[in-house]
């Protein structure tokens, strides 16, 4: 059976945690392969109960499939500990849970470091949440990094926050006159966590390996999205980590070639969150209709999301980098009652067409969007579940979104619910 990529198309927050909750109960294992608790994913069960979820993969509502937090995740162990007490608090079973040994820790300094600097930035900040992610990243790749794993090891956990910390703590004191972290009241908090997250703590390559063996389905769920890479987003306004499909194998420890479908979700309108380069971006009644009808304030930070109309090219730009199989489109019902719905076709940059993503930053960030206009419609559509169910108008609109992406839509969101939505195409046999 085939290991399943499932990733946002957009700049997240497409409500793939609804998807993933709507595979839940057909797949084997729920692995979460990159990022940290700067997301969010935001479930709504059959009988009305809402879960947001940071760290926990949303297959954690699923009653019977594993849950795994892979090696590419940076985990902040106080977050998850509360987040599993939660959970557990409302009937979770959270005994399924494993995390890989080789994730990253979030430690205090990341967490200071991120938010000064953020500060110190200005005008010219990113955007981040200041949950430590990107330092946590960053001294994963500078070979500074201490993992879940050192947490079961308390003199490997000292010796390595000793070194850590003799240069964090002279950034933070000496350049922005903060206070510095100590190492002694760090490693008694850690080891504390340590002796809770003892039992989950696995090797989660060799796991996923042997249910690929065995003929299980693994579903690897990307947290932010294929905007947001480090590589292939609108850096340096991104992520710290690579959550499009290749990135599922990095994170995971998946061989590609144990990968048969990749599901891209993506908003029938453009969100984002924080600074950086949005063509589509409304700033009239149209953009505040959107955020106010779609709700969209982050699951993790409450901050408002940026609004536009759906950009086509930035969608057909995923399905390609991705090798995406099937299309998920959400919201789609937050778009009735436009008299006008538009679809950024292409790009305008110095009196060019581009109907390509530019090369440059520079070019993206001065981008003029082409639209092309739709009829809108005013059926309420949140009682369809079949094709034919839908106004005319809105088959159109999901039909030409199919056609300049070049990808299949499969399943069309009609509301929040689990069950709110039309089928087109099985994700699953």
């Amino acid at each position: 059976m085939p290991a399943i990529v499932l990733i946002g198309a957009q700049w997240g927050d497409e409500g793939k945690g609804k998807v993933t909750d709507l595979l839940g109960e057909r797949v084997d294992y729920v692995v979460r392969y990159s990022g940290g608790n700067n997301a969010g994913h935001t479930v709504i069960t059959p009988d009305g109960q809402k879960y947001a979820l940071h760290l926990m993969p949303s297959g954690a509502l699923s009653p019977n499939a594993m849950i795994v937090i892979g090696n590419g995740v940076v985990v902040d162990p106080k977050v998850l500990l509360e987040e599993i007490d939660g959970l557990a608090e409302r009937g979770v079973d959270v005994s399924r849970l494993r995390i890989s040994g080789d994730a990253h820790l979030i430690m205090p300094h990341h967490r200071a470091l991120d938010r000064v600097v953020e500060r110190y930035l200005g005008s010219s900040r990113i955007g981040t949440t200041g949950r430590g992610i990107g330092p946590a990243y960053g001294d994963k790749v500078a070979r500074m990094g201490i993992r879940l794993q050192d947490l079961l090891d308390p003199g490997i956990l000292r010796k390595k926050l000793e070194l850590a910390l003799r240069e964090k703590n002279q950034v933070l004191f000496k350049v922005y006159n903060r206070k510095a972290i100590d190492v002694d009241e760090t490693v008694e908090e850690y080891l504390r966590y340590a002796e809770r997250l003892r039992p989950y703590i696995a090797e989660t390559r060799v796991m996923l390996w042997d249910a690929l063996d065995r003929g299980e389905t693994v579903l690897l769920e990307g947290a932010q999205a294929t905007m947001l890479d480090m590589d292939h987003g609108t850096y340096p306004f991104v992520t710290s980590s690579n959550p499009t499909a290749g990135g599922a194998c990095v994170g995971a420890g998946i061989p590609p070639t144990a990968i048969t479908k990749v599901i891209a979700v993506s908003k029938a309108y453009t969100t984002r969150v924080g600074s950086g380069p949005f063509p589509t971006e409304l700033f009239d009644d149209n953009g505040q209709h959107l955020r106010k009808i779609g709700h969209e304030y982050g699951t993790t930070t409450g901050r408002e999301r940026r609004t536009g109309w759906f950009d086509a090219v930035v969608a057909r730009y995923a399905c390609r980098l991705n090798g995406v199989t099937d299309l998920v489109i959400t919201k789609l019902d937050v778009l009735t009652g436009m008299p006008k719905v538009p679809i950024c076709v292409g790009y305008e940059i110095n009196g060019e067409r581009f109907d390509d993503m530019p090369m440059t930053q520079t070019d993206f960030h001065h981008a003029t969007p082409i639209y092309e206009e739709l009829d809108g419609w005013w059926e309420d559509i949140t009682k369809a579940r079949t094709e034919d169910e839908l106004p005319e108008n809105a088959r159109r609109y999901i039909a030409r979104i199919e056609e300049l992406c070049g990808t299949k839509v499969s399943i069309v969101g009609v509301g929040p619910g689990r069950e709110e939505n039309v089928i087109r195409h099985p994700l699953l046999p």
